[in-house]
């Protein structure tokens, strides 16, 4: 009889666990850890220009809101510089700049901007290889951003 009362006092106890465990609240799961926001990646285009003197200018545009940004290289024979030019959507020339000019040598140009005040910033950039006499050496090339 003791072992039937243990067993009976045992599954009484168990059905009152599970009837509390039953009406116990759940818990809510911890909200999810908000993620970083996104950021866009960065529009760029790469500026690759070579006339038959062996003279270029390569290098990466860098769009932003309000500036297209350069760096790269010009390798010079004879003297040249490179000239870049902004523009908005509707084709109307925003800002220039040139580098300044080189004479038979390979450089490294510091990284400028090109304004571009405009909403949206440039559509597209000219960018342009001339002699020391601001004469275009090859054809211009014109860059969008991808």
């Amino acid at each position: 009889m003791a072992l039937r009362r243990s067993t009976l006092s045992l599954a009484a106890a168990a059905g009152l666990a599970m009837s509390a465990a039953l009406t116990v609240p759940a818990v809510a799961a911890a909200p999810a850890t908000p993620k970083a926001p996104t950021t866009a990646a960065a529009r760029t285009a790469t500026v690759d220009i070579e006339e038959q003197s062996g003279s270029y200018v390569y290098g990466t545009l860098t769009w932003s809101n309000r500036a297209v940004g350069f760096q790269g290289v010009l390798i010079a024979k004879g003297c040249r510089r490179a000239w870049f030019s902004t523009y908005d959507a509707s084709d109307n020339p925003l800002a220039a700049r040139s580098t300044s000019t080189h004479c038979n040598t390979a450089d490294s140009i510091p990284p400028f901007a090109i304004p571009a005040n405009v909403v949206g910033g440039a559509a597209y950039v000219r960018v342009c290889l001339e002699d020391e006499h601001a004469v275009p050496t090859t054809g211009c090339q014109v860059y969008f951003p991808s």
